[in-house]
């Protein structure tokens, strides 16, 4: 049985909007799958089907073997929810707000010191979260989210609007959960986020999953020219079709070392998501 499965998921809000439409995909424990789209697309949606925020108006969603509206107390405690600033309380502080919730996962408190020092908060354990920085609130809003050790997250744009270098601390961290044997569902519309955290993604457009799979399997898929671009020492840049006719040259080229760079025209995932869509992540 699949650790998450959805079957021709869909789900219109009572004014007839359709946020999610026919979306269909199931994988294990331990695998991770990013959703990648725009603002609006549905991703938030999703994430809140899975974790029984919403009841699908159409098909169904399971989450470690249950009906995502039926899950008890037993699949809360694996599950985590990062969203942006889920679950955090203005006026408590940082400590307060995870001993808030480490009484009611039943996680003693004395978690609470060592996961703030492992994503940077401990000298800020007192302070309040109206006075943090939005980077703050987003370490914090993860630190919750693994607070009762979680085998399955939920990240709803975990690094959207952070710094680079916050952003990759986020990025450490939910590796180091990779390895513990963690499986993750995030959305994103940063494209570098989704391959450098997941081994599948699905590429989502105004309700639907256009495309799903491997990132590199995807962008092979979509190489239409099929071609070489070749940087020569003197800079010039020249295609060669991606085949055995160009191999004496390119042999020549290298024994004679006036080979620079050579690379695969193959699309970037971005580039794939706007031939299939006709516009980029940002609606542009």
């Amino acid at each position: 049985m699949p650790y998450l499965e959805l079957k021709n998921v869909s789900f219109a809000y009572p004014n007839g909007y359709t946020a999610v439409e026919d979306v269909s995909m199931a994988f294990d424990e331990g695998e991770s799958v990013a959703i990648i789209g725009q603002n609006g697309a549905g991703k938030t949606t999703l994430i809140k089907i899975l974790t029984g925020q919403l009841k699908p108006t159409g098909g169904s969603a399971t989450v470690l073997g249950r009906d995502s509206c039926g899950l008890g107390a037993a699949e809360h405690g694996k599950m985590g929810v990062m969203m942006d600033c889920f679950g955090l309380y203005e006026r408590l502080s940082a400590y307060d707000n995870l001993a808030f919730y480490a009484d009611i996962y039943g996680v003693p408190r004395g978690r609470i010191a060592d996961i703030l020092k492992r994503i940077g908060l401990y000298e800020a354990r007192k302070t309040a979260v109206a006075k943090l920085s939005k980077g703050m609130k987003n370490r914090l809003s993860l630190a919750r989210a693994l607070l009762n050790q979680a085998r399955l997250l939920f990240l709803d744009e975990p690094t959207s609007g952070l710094d680079p270098l916050t952003a990759k601390e986020i990025h450490r961290l939910l590796k180091e959960e990779q390895k513990r044997g963690t499986t993750i569902f995030l959305t994103t519309h940063n494209m570098f986020e989704a391959q450098s955290l997941c081994a599948h993604v699905a590429l989502l457009s105004e309700g639907r999953i256009l495309e799903r799979g491997k990132p590199a399997d995807i962008c092979r898929k979509y190489n239409h020219l099929n071609q070489l671009t070749v940087t020569l020492q003197d800079g010039r840049r020249l295609l060669l079709e991606n085949g055995g006719a160009s191999g004496a040259l390119l042999k020549e080229w290298l024994e004679k070392g006036l080979l620079a760079s050579i690379h695969s025209t193959e699309p970037t995932l971005e580039g794939v998501f706007i031939e299939l869509t006709g516009k980029g992540l940002y609606g542009i």
